[in-house]
């Protein structure tokens, strides 16, 4: 389904299901006491954001090693292999949904509903900023602790009352953070309104590492020079350009000449500098646009030329990464490649990758313009707060990298 499409139906479908849901939960309290049982079946809710999957794993994390509990996790079918590059939950724990239309949406639902009764599931933790339909498959899974973020005096938020622990969502700390409440409000030894009132340190949501074998990374080697059959490891430092942005907020985009021009600047000043542009089977034909347009032996089209489990493989024989605010830039933060990432319509603050990250952000007065109080839902069309971002400037941030030789591996 079309974003706007799904963004149209949660409001007006979910409001009204959220209220008749929350006037039957009130009236299934009265028969049934509360539960202060400890979570043992525990199912994350995250389902667009592939990015958010890696931003999530300090809380679980957290929650696995304070209860020992069993984590399971409910994403969109589309999404689900970033939920691999971890590995924190196996793929026989992952629930499904396609959003290909509202009749394969429905029927995975009823799905999910059977699911959650098979494995026991006896908390959930709703990750989605406000949605009314996580709001809705939390209500459903019928377990007795459903953590989540809850409005509270906030207008134009609503989504019923179908929580047990209502933690007020902070949109002055990351959103890393944000989630690592939501377990605490789950941990919490009294109720408490609002949740959470403890501290998050910056500490608390360090991303661990992956590390790949010598032979996982001569097999990159060679795919490499399948595009390029002069590359050679000892000879060139690989730059990885990330051009692309999901269409769920195109806004996010830096200009493409402008990608032109900073590659063609670093090449010029790098000789030993591999370009490789980089992105899914379905953004090839772009990023071939760009390649030619770049004109050069030494920048290749590799988008679509791995699967996104093995993206982290490249990254960590990479020199840096060069991407918009998208799903690789938080991918990149379970190996140690630096990463430089340009950010407009959301803040580096709220939603910068854990990783070796510089933000590249202008800080317009109008930036950002999508937040979770509007849905992500932006009236711009005009992404000045991106248009201003000189190559120049990108250039003079990247340079010290580039200069360093070597991988960060």
């Amino acid at each position: 389904m079309r974003v706007q499409t799904m963004r149209t139906v949660d409001y007006f479908v979910g409001i009204p299901l959220c209220w008749c849901a929350s006037l039957l939960q009130r009236v299934l309290n009265l028969f049934h006491s509360v539960h202060d049982t400890p979570p043992q079946h525990v199912l994350f809710i995250e389902l667009s954001e592939m990015g958010s999957t890696i931003l999530a794993e300090p809380a679980m994390q957290k929650l696995q090693h304070a209860t020992g509990a069993t984590l399971y996790f409910l994403i969109f079918a589309r999404c689900q292999d970033s939920l691999k590059l971890l590995h924190t939950i196996p793929e026989h724990r992952v629930c499904t949904l396609r959003d290909t239309n509202v009749w394969t949406l429905a029927v995975d639902v009823v799905r999910y509903v059977l699911w959650t009764r098979r494995h026991g599931i006896d908390t959930v933790i709703d990750l989605e900023l406000f949605s009314r339909f996580t709001a809705l498959l939390t209500f459903l899974a019928g377990a007795p602790h459903r953590v989540g973020f809850y409005a509270y005096h906030h207008e134009g938020l609503y989504r019923g009352t179908l929580l047990t622990h209502q933690v007020s969502y902070n949109p002055h700390i990351h959103i890393a953070k944000n989630f690592l409440a939501l377990v605490a409000a789950l941990l919490s030894a009294t109720r408490e309104v609002p949740y959470t009132k403890i501290s998050i340190r910056d500490d608390d949501i360090r991303i661990r590492q992956r590390q790949f074998t010598l032979a996982e990374q001569q097999h990159m080697h060679t795919r490499l020079r399948h595009y390029y059959p002069a590359y050679h490891p000892d000879d060139h430092d690989l730059v990885l350009i990330n051009p692309n942005a999901s269409e769920f907020l195109p806004q996010r985009r830096w200009m493409p000449d402008n990608y032109v021009a900073l590659i063609q600047q670093i090449l010029r000043q790098h000789p030993r500098v591999l370009i490789v542009i980089t992105g899914s089977p379905s953004e090839r034909d772009e990023a071939e646009v760009m390649t030619q347009h770049v004109a050069h032996e030494r920048c290749i089209n590799f988008a679509g030329a791995v699967p996104l489990i093995e993206l982290p493989v490249l990254y960590s024989i990479s020199q840096c990464m060069i991407t918009n605010d998208s799903g690789p830039a938080h991918f990149a933060s379970i190996t140690a490649m630096p990463t430089f990432v340009f950010f407009g319509p959301e803040t580096p603050a709220l939603y910068g990758p854990l990783g070796h990250t510089t933000p590249i952000y202008a800080g317009l007065a109008c930036s950002p313009c999508v937040a979770a109080t509007n849905h992500r839902k932006t009236p711009c069309r005009d992404n000045v707060c991106l248009q201003v971002i000189d190559p120049a400037q990108v250039y003079a941030l990247v340079k010290p990298t580039l200069d360093r030789r070597g991988v960060h591996a």
